[in-house]
């Protein structure tokens, strides 16, 4: 893959971690930056800044520390709003706005805003225009093929969004009515890719090094957007930028690197969300690293009654103890056989 830029920053490499709400905070951002995203993008922000004075809002917003360049995702269906709310999110730090036309959660689209605005072409364009002209950042959207199989018009969205000035276009190769169902259709995602200039990133069911070189092969895309195979798996950023770079499989991470890791993000959460929340929020964290270990199943119904900090890291570290000796022990029985 080539450099990719976006207005006047030159991405590390084109892999970017997609913005999902309650998930790519500020700790797993910085985490998934170190494991080699070349962009991290914020969680969801609403347009609606009477909202912003919750502590939710407040965690989702742009913090020092963030990794540049900062880019953070605004969503609502109202062009004014979203056009203040770019330039509250700018004043507060931000060095590109995405604009959430992409996501198909009811609450969101429910509201006319994420992937609903497929529907209206009109109010598309009216949108794109009022915040590219509302700020003097890069302005990057997300959007899906379409709302429905019959109302497939992300190939006019796309033409739509670059007559707009807008500098990069992530698509989700579903429409909004297939949520995260069937096959990501690459073919539309190619189709876009042709018609337009700007960057294109794919996003879909990226979930291995092998698969994110069929998808870019399949779209002609100039990156990818890794979203729900990051979690509890930081580091497949930096496998799929190995094997992109030199057809080589990385092998997969130790153990005691996995332990590290993840002891390493527990830390962040509770440092950055305080104990209470950090402690909760971690839960989900843990049982995404852990999913696919054995006896993880039974440690997760123990871990989430914890609740307290040093109690979980303490949890996490006598869980790999113990997977570290049973592995031990079956390579003793091999040798012995």
């Amino acid at each position: 893959m080539s450099a990719v830029r976006i207005g006047p920053y030159t991405l590390q490499n084109a892999l970017i971690l997609a913005p999902m709400a309650g998930v790519t905070d500020q700790p797993f951002r910085q985490l998934c930056r170190r494991m080699g995203a070349g962009l991290v993008v914020s969680e969801m922000v609403s347009s609606d800044m009477s909202l912003w004075n919750s502590r939710k809002s407040r965690l989702r917003m742009i913090h020092d520390g963030d990794p540049e360049p900062r880019s953070v995702q605004i969503a609502g269906g109202d062009a004014q709003m979203l056009a203040a709310a770019a330039r509250a999110n700018v004043e507060a730090g931000a060095q590109i706005i995405d604009i959430n036309m992409g996501c198909p959660a009811k609450k969101v689209c429910n509201k006319a805003a994420g992937s609903a605005l497929l529907k209206d072409e009109a109010l598309v364009n009216e949108i794109l225009q009022a915040v590219v002209a509302a700020v003097d950042v890069p302005v990057t959207l997300k959007i899906r093929t379409g709302w429905d199989r019959d109302n497939k018009n992300g190939l006019t969205v796309a033409k739509i969004a670059e007559q707009a000035g807008i500098q990069a276009l992530a698509v989700h190769g579903r429409t909004r009515a297939d949520l995260y169902t069937g096959d990501a259709e690459y073919d539309t995602i190619a189709a876009i890719k042709q018609a337009v200039s700007i960057p294109v990133f794919a996003n879909g069911d990226i979930t291995s090094p092998h698969k994110a070189r069929q998808v870019l092969d399949a779209t002609g895309a100039d990156g990818l957007l890794i979203g729900r195979a990051a979690q509890g798996r930081p580091w497949i950023f930096r496998e799929v930028e190995h094997y992109l770079r030199t057809g080589e499989l990385l092998p997969a991470p130790q153990l005691a690197e996995v332990e590290r890791i993840l002891l390493e993000h527990l830390a962040a959460l509770h440092a950055f969300y305080g104990d209470v929340m950090g402690v909760r929020i971690a839960r989900k964290h843990v049982g995404w690293y852990l999913a696919t270990l054995p006896g993880a199943k039974a440690f997760r119904a123990r871990f989430n009654g914890l609740d307290e900090t040093h109690a979980q890291c303490a949890d996490v570290r006598a869980f790999f103890r113990e997977r570290e000796q049973s592995l031990e022990t079956e390579d003793g029985q091999g040798v012995a056989a």
